[in-house]
């Protein structure tokens, strides 16, 4: 028989863990949320323009150890698309009032890109109701107006014209391997960014690359100090929205924390590197021990 490839489809990778896919009405809007497993729980944020199913390679894995609840935040994906500028302290408070709605108090989270700004907001606002915290590749820690304007840019070219060549280059941008950009990826991409709405959703979800709204909720030492959770920064060699360098100021600033770099991985680790990334969260979360 011919050898499967390790990766088939994201139905492929839930196809045998036990899982719901449901809607909650959070604060008025309707969140998509998608939970499995037993134990602590762990949340799970994706990034700008991102969805759930950007997980996908680790829901099973980490329902082994852990009560996941991946979802789509609000103006993202398939959730609602309120007409409100989505700055930070509004998709912190969407993701207390889901956590209000599952009834969870603290669990440990882990964001992504846009998701690891919006849980570090979290941590350091209502430090009651975060446990342990992962920052998977921030990204833009210095709030750099070079990295601003292409984060901006390719993601309003893409929804603006949601074609497979315009789709799948902001797609790729997240990979160091672009050759794992399946079909399926692009085309869910490219069926978020078609949704009625969306084009106004996202320019609500871009107003933090604008300076001037930016600096309301950009990384700072004033509030990322007040971070007092177990912090995990989540680095990888070949993120393209901050460097090393990014990584140790952010170090630096949070009061209890500790670096791991993936290897060979680019600003999706998850997905490109889904046994390392599995390992680290276990160690971190589950056992209390730094990742080796």
């Amino acid at each position: 028989m011919t050898d499967l490839p390790e990766h088939i489809s994201i139905w492929g990778e839930l196809a045998d863990v036990d899982h719901e896919l449901r809607h909650v009405d959070v604060g008025g809007v309707r969140t998509r949320v998608l939970r499995a497993g037993s134990g602590p729980d762990l949340i799970l944020l994706h990034g700008t323009g991102g969805h759930l199913e950007a997980y996908a390679r680790d829901i099973a894995g980490l329902a082994q150890d852990f009560r996941v609840t991946a979802y789509d935040m609000a103006g993202h994906g398939w959730s609602g698309l309120p007409d409100r500028p989505y700055t930070i302290d509004v998709l912190s408070d969407h993701l207390l009032g889901l956590m209000d709605a599952l009834g969870i108090d603290a669990p440990h989270l882990s964001g992504e890109s846009l998701g690891g700004w919006v849980v570090a907001w979290t941590a350091a606002h209502h430090s009651d109701r975060v446990a342990r915290l992962v920052l998977n590749t921030p990204g833009n820690i210095a709030n750099k107006p070079e990295v601003m304007a292409r984060m901006r840019d390719s993601t309003m070219a893409a929804v603006l014209s949601p074609d497979d060549a315009t789709v799948r280059r902001r797609v790729e941008f997240l990979f160091h391997h672009k050759e794992m950009v399946t079909d399926e990826l692009v085309n869910l991409r490219r069926a978020v960014y078609s949704r009625p709405g969306f084009v106004r959703a996202i320019t609500n979800t871009l107003v933090l690359q604008d300076p001037e709204v930016r600096k309301d909720f950009a990384w700072d030492p004033s509030w990322v100090g007040r971070v007092t959770a177990p912090t995990l920064l989540l680095w990888t060699e070949h993120d393209p929205t901050g460097g090393m360098d990014e990584a140790a100021m952010l170090l630096g600033w949070l009061p209890d924390a500790r670096l791991h770099v993936i290897d060979d991985a680019g600003h999706w680790p998850q997905w490109e590197k889904p046994d390392a990334y599995l390992r680290v969260h276990r160690d971190f979360l589950l056992l209390g021990k730094d990742p080796a």
